[in-house]
């Protein structure tokens, strides 16, 4: 009842992804995602590529680990596809 939906974020640079190349890297937040602690760089991720699509999301395994630890450390996954 407590969980209400998945958080999902999509931002398209230039045309958007051209491929369906992904690279996948957790952000670290803490304090229910108050605290950003290691937040991942699309840019870096895309590698120099023009047109991408950045996706950023609460996965299940995400929302898993948040509850399992109470809310104290709370990650998202960020998604690069090229």
């Amino acid at each position: 009842m407590s969980l209400t939906s998945c958080y999902v974020q999509t931002h398209v640079v230039g045309s958007g992804a051209k491929g369906n190349t992904k690279v996948q890297k957790w952000n670290h937040y803490v304090i229910s995602g108050l605290v950003p602690v290691g937040v991942s760089k699309p840019e870096e991720m895309a590698a120099g590529a023009k047109d991408y699509t950045v996706v950023t999301k609460h996965s299940f395994v995400n929302g898993l680990v948040s509850a399992l630890t109470f809310g104290i450390y709370s990650p998202t996954t960020t998604t690069v596809t090229k």
